[in-house]
């Protein structure tokens, strides 16, 4: 039988696919099932067919599965953040972990062992929200998520991942733009004013950033604004404009205007203070990321006497959280904010053996080869997109013993791991780690260790 759009079909899931959806295969064909759990016996509706696979949602659930469970959130899977809430939590680290494993076999021909998946995150772990802001077609202010793969906004403040103060501030919001008639972006236009509330929290300080991304440089009655929010809830901290006035996807712009208190918010990973503004880079979660840098210190191995060179460092919290077991921190990042905020947090915690350069890691490891710097332990933590070729190459001509590789991609973190084999760098150990408890997302940190021929 050839499946066509609209045909409905008994289908068994077999897996999960990257995006967390269920899998199975009828005719031949893969079927890609959002919500399918491994073990189902599912009624499927077909909505697309394409030459290699097709898409179908679930009719109903003929028999399920014994990992599948009862979702508790009222928003999914409208939303689309999380892909798992149909499903025990010890099946989907599971699936994660065998995804890593999956990944390298598949991608780099290795058939490498991941040692373990990195679990125990509270369910409320997201220490920062960005919630797109939106008008409805009946005239109501709408704060939420974007519907998967749209532009349309699904109405909920109360997401299940994030702590239980922010559904109040973003309540206090709406009710702030429904009194005084703000108006809201709209995306297709480039017109209206706000396009965004930016939350985030220091899981340590307890201080609550509070930032409004503007179409626009003033925020009409403002004062009320901060006088509602600073009543609130008293760890609100810093209370900011972001101004964003490009017709663009991305959420920030790159000037900030301080409202009220300050301009930043503090917070302490793996022991080292940090100052957080709305550009800096930190991880969502606080307790996971603790968790998967000490797992990536424990593979790096220091003694004290080594250089290690960061690459992709960001504000600089994973090279300053080794600092007190190395000899020397060199870190380069793209942004200048995020530099200037590495600089500042080694200062304020006392680290003097740490430095900082602005520039691309493919450019900055250039440079630090030909001014003869040699690392014994190169760290690696890009962008999902991984590493440059030019980037690997020249970290494997300094020849450190070391390469310590943090991703949140298991497929881009595989194709390097198979890039550097041919440089002469083995894949000696791998973990995987959930700091996306409920997503299809899943971090890993890899040892890749130099071959002595």
């Amino acid at each position: 039988m050839t499946i066509e759009k609209n045909s409905e079909f008994e289908l068994e899931i077999e897996s999960l696919s990257a995006e967390g959806s269920g899998v199975g295969h009828y005719d031949g064909l893969a079927v890609f099932v959002a919500g399918g759990v491994p073990g189902d016996k599912l009624l499927v509706h077909i909505i697309k067919v394409k030459k290699t696979y097709a898409i179908g949602k679930i009719v109903r659930c003929i028999r399920p599965s014994e990992a599948r469970t009862v979702s508790d959130c009222p928003a999914f899977p409208r939303c689309g953040g999380c892909a798992f809430r149909t499903m025990t939590y010890e099946t989907e680290t599971a699936e994660k972990k065998r995804r890593v494993e999956e990944a390298f076999h598949r991608l780099a021909h290795m058939d490498i062992a991941c040692e373990e998946i990195l679990t125990g995150a509270s369910e409320h772990y997201r220490n920062k929200a960005q919630y797109p802001v939106a008008v409805s077609e009946k005239g109501e202010i709408q704060i939420g998520f974007y519907a998967p793969r749209t532009r349309r906004v699904i109405d909920c403040t109360d997401c299940r991942l994030q702590p239980a103060e922010f559904r109040e501030i973003a309540e206090s919001f709406r009710a702030f733009l429904q009194e005084f008639h703000i108006s809201v972006y709209d995306a297709e236009k480039g017109k209206g004013l706000v396009r965004h509330l930016y939350l985030r929290k220091g899981y340590a300080s307890g201080e609550i950033m509070v930032c409004i991304v503007l179409n626009g440089k003033t925020l009409p009655h403002s004062d009320v604004l901060v006088e509602r929010l600073c009543a609130l809830n008293p760890h609100i901290a810093s209370i900011v404009l972001n101004h964003n006035t490009q017709k663009t996807a991305v959420i920030l712009g790159t000037e900030c205007t301080v409202l009220w208190g300050a301009a930043q918010i503090r917070d302490t990973l793996c022991g080292v203070s940090v100052q957080l503004s709305p550009l800096s880079f930190y991880q969502v979660n606080h307790d996971m990321a603790e968790r998967l840098y000490r797992k990536a210190a424990e593979f790096a191995a220091l003694t004290g006497e080594e250089t290690v060179l960061d690459l992709y460092c960001g504000t600089g919290t994973i090279g300053l959280s080794m600092a007190s077991l190395a000899k020397r921190i060199i870190g380069a990042e793209i942004v200048p904010a995020a530099v200037a905020d590495a600089r500042e947090n080694a200062r304020r915690n006392g680290i003097g053996n740490a430095e900082f350069f602005c520039g691309d890691a493919k450019d900055a490891a250039a440079r630090f080869h030909k001014d003869g710097i040699c690392p014994d332990v190169v760290l690696l933590d890009p962008p999902r997109k991984g590493c440059d070729e030019a980037v690997l190459r020249t970290v494997s001509e300094m020849r450190p013993q070391k390469i310590v590789y943090v991703s949140c991609d298991p497929a881009t973190l595989a194709r390097d791991a198979a890039r550097l084999s041919k440089l002469g760098y083995r894949t000696e150990r791998l973990c995987a780690a959930d700091l996306f408890p409920r997503t299809h997302h899943v971090e890993s940190v890899a040892l890749m260790v130099k071959d002595e021929f």
